[in-house]
């Protein structure tokens, strides 16, 4: 029976897998053939008039090469341009039947297959990944009932209220037009004339300026739909949401130094994500959501349709609703993640939007940019295809894949018996809700949305001593790399009015006066939004075990096996690739040596060493160490290396564990799974 016919008698489930499959092709051992199907004796000479002569334009083998080679690469996205995907699962943990009639949400025992696009809003493809930016976290969710996206971000809130100020935005945030200059940052004057020009963009300037903006991996950075969407029951009752993705291992930060100099790796955070997944470490989120009742829409000291406020958890909980499970990595980056297509209006029966004026300005945008990029068949594209069949009377196009027959491209018809048909409610098809909507046509912002200083002061409320310190610290960076006096100053006026406090740092660091203005009175703080009240273990967390010939091999091993049950990933360090032997003859596989790993790869360090330690594995082992302390991370050592710490200066220090006793294993495991001590003195100025 044909699968549409199939469909027609039956519910539909598909797997996405199996649905890209006649799309994969693998050329090993392969002839090979050209895109018209000719076999091709040579690849490597253009046809030509005699060995040395002139090259013959009727060489069609050479002209469909070079013309497709000329034509590869499709115009990258105006924003988020730099991406990295995997594919996974999504399953439900309760029926959410009481609110949503969103099929996918049914039933706990069906697994959703999904797709995961990470990313850098302001740099193009080839920019640095640890740089301080805003991270896309889209998902698109493959169910019956068609495709369903979240297109989320790693902040909860946004920039600017309204749509119509995003390319301003995005103009200011680009390489400035007369130099184009500094590629994805956002420390120059264009950008932060913007800021402090639009008082709107306070609060999202506190959360850029901490450090989730510069996310340790993307398997522990958190994800938010941002805006408020509808969920609508069977029963035509509706409530206000927002969709947050919670990484399992918690949500853990760089720190400044560390991003900086991984810069040199421009590459870092999709490589942890490839190697993880590959490895079986693979990355898990909880989806929640939070949930507003429509007779509690005005009931809270904020706008719940402003897109530039969070809502609090600790005023509207969260309620997790399932897992995602990221568990295959891509075939072909340019075919699935390059072409993958995500739409904030990409929804699903028993969803709807709210009346938000980001969310409505972005209904548009997505759908047009999609169409300017790839072409307006991209919906056909393996990547993007629902796992549902689809029909309908769009035809032609740039690229069209689906060839339909017959003569009818239009409704109504009776050619056709008035097919392809539309499907009534009790059937399944999509229902609007029914929401009033009434006013007149005005070009204004809501008094309700007025207020840009309260939630910026609750954010700033809501961090830590140390939270602080590295906020202070990263607008201290951005505003002293602005040349213009009246752009830093504009700024710290903005700052003054969210917390005195902040703005004397900021101004006493680059060279503006605090202003005499009214500060937020403010008193809520919200626990959730600090990072130090999020899941700390010590899974998938590499330890580098600084090895050198003549080590205790039974006593390590016995570590190591210890430490691998508890998750973490020890890494050998050496002098040299190769085997490293023990003082009973066991070998240990080196992974990496001095020159090849970098003390920025591991969370932690345990220095073993060995009799066959010598100068230079002393001094590269004292570096890699030291480099780890100054970033707040564990360091372990034997006691025949107490020495070692002593001359560093960093015996007895937090953080700092010394095996010396059976315990030493679990110490370890749990130093680890605090990740940094920053109650130590480090050596370092740490923004």
């Amino acid at each position: 029976m044909n699968t549409f016919h199939f469909f027609a008698k039956n519910k539909f489930y598909y797997h996405k897998e199996q649905q890209l499959e006649p799309s994969i092709r693998d050329t090993r051992n392969q002839e090979m053939i050209s895109n018209e199907g000719k076999k091709i004796v040579d690849d490597e000479n253009s046809l030509t008039a005699g060995d040395r002569g002139p090259t013959l334009i009727e060489d069609f083998l050479a002209r469909e090469k070079i013309a497709h080679f000329d034509r590869e690469r499709v115009p990258e996205r105006v924003v988020h341009a730099r991406g990295t995907g995997a594919y996974g699962e999504f399953e439900l943990y309760q029926s959410m039947s009481e609110v949503t009639m969103a099929d996918f949400l049914q039933d706990p025992s069906k697994k959703t297959p999904l797709f995961v696009r990470f990313s850098q809003v302001i740099g193009s493809r080839g920019c640095n990944e640890t740089v301080r930016d805003v991270r896309g976290f889209s998902i698109k969710f493959y169910t019956d009932d068609g495709n369903f996206d979240i297109v989320a971000i790693n902040f909860p809130i946004f920039f600017i209220q309204d749509a119509i100020k995003f390319p301003d935005l995005i103009h200011s945030v680009k390489p400035e037009p007369d130099n184009e200059y500094p590629q994805g940052q956002t420390a120059h004057d264009t950008f932060w004339d913007f800021m402090g020009s639009n008082p709107e963009t306070t609060h999202m300037a506190m959360w850029i300026m901490s450090d989730r903006a510069i996310p340790k991996n993307f398997r522990t950075m958190e994800g938010f739909g941002v805006h408020t969407y509808l969920f609508v029951n069977k029963e035509g009752v509706a409530h206000f949401i927002k969709f947050h993705v919670k990484p399992v291992l918690g949500v853990h930060p760089l720190i400044w130094d560390e991003a900086q100099k991984l810069g040199e790796d421009a590459d870092f955070h999709r490589r942890d994500l490839w190697t993880n997944i590959k490895m079986g470490n693979y990355p898990e989120y909880e989806l929640a959501v939070q949930i507003i009742s429509e007779d509690q829409e005005f009931m809270f000291d904020f706008d719940i349709l402003d897109p530039t406020k969070f809502w609090p958890e600790e005023e509207v909980p969260l309620q997790k609703i399932g897992k995602i499970t990221l568990n295959k990595t891509v075939d072909n980056a340019f075919s699935e993640t390059e072409q993958s297509a995500f739409h904030p209006g990409n929804i699903v029966r028993g969803m709807d939007y709210s009346n938000d004026p980001l969310l409505q300005g972005r209904l548009f945008s997505y759908t047009d940019t999609q169409q300017v990029r790839i072409g307006a068949n991209y919906q056909q594209l393996p990547i993007n295809k629902p796992v549902c069949p689809v029909f309908n009377n769009q035809r032609d196009g740039n690229s069209r894949h689906v060839i339909d027959r017959g003569k009818v491209s239009y409704h109504k018809n009776i050619l056709a018996d008035n097919t392809p048909s539309e499907v009534p409610p009790d059937k399944g098809g999509f229902v609007t809700y029914p929401s009033t909507v009434e006013g007149l046509k005005q070009r204004k912002t809501a008094d309700s949305f007025k207020d840009h200083y309260t939630q910026a002061r609750i954010f700033w409320n809501s961090m830590t001593p140390v939270e602080r310190e590295h906020i202070i610290g990263a607008y201290s960076f951005e505003l002293g790399r602005c040349l213009h006096v009246p752009v830093r100053q504009q700024m710290v006026d903005r700052l003054a009015r969210v917390s005195k406090e902040l703005a004397e740092a900021v101004a006493s660091n680059v060279g503006v006066t605090v202003p005499d203005v009214e500060e937020s009175t403010a008193t809520k703080s919200s626990p959730a939004v600090s990072l130090m009240n999020t899941n700390f273990v010590a899974n998938t967390l590499k330890v580098a075990v600084f090895l050198a010939e003549g080590f205790p091999g039974k006593e390590v091993d016995a570590l190591l096996k210890q430490w691998k049950k508890a998750g973490m990933h020890p890494v050998i360090v050496s002098n040299k690739l190769g085997e490293v032997k023990s003082s009973e003859g066991m070998t240990f596989d080196v992974d990496q040596n001095f020159l090849t790993g970098s003390p920025l790869s591991y969370e932690g360090a345990y220095l073993v060493g060995g009799t066959g330690v010598n100068d230079y594995f002393h001094h590269q082992a004292r570096t890699f160490i030291m480099n780890m302390y100054n970033h707040f991370k564990p360091i372990g050592a034997r006691e025949e290396s107490a020495h070692l710490l002593k001359e560093m200066g960093i015996e007895g220090q937090p953080g700092v564990v010394m095996d010396i006793d059976s315990q030493f294993g679990q110490k370890f495991i749990d130093a680890m799974a605090k990740q940094r001590f920053w109650e130590r003195p480090s050596f370092l100025y740490n923004m």
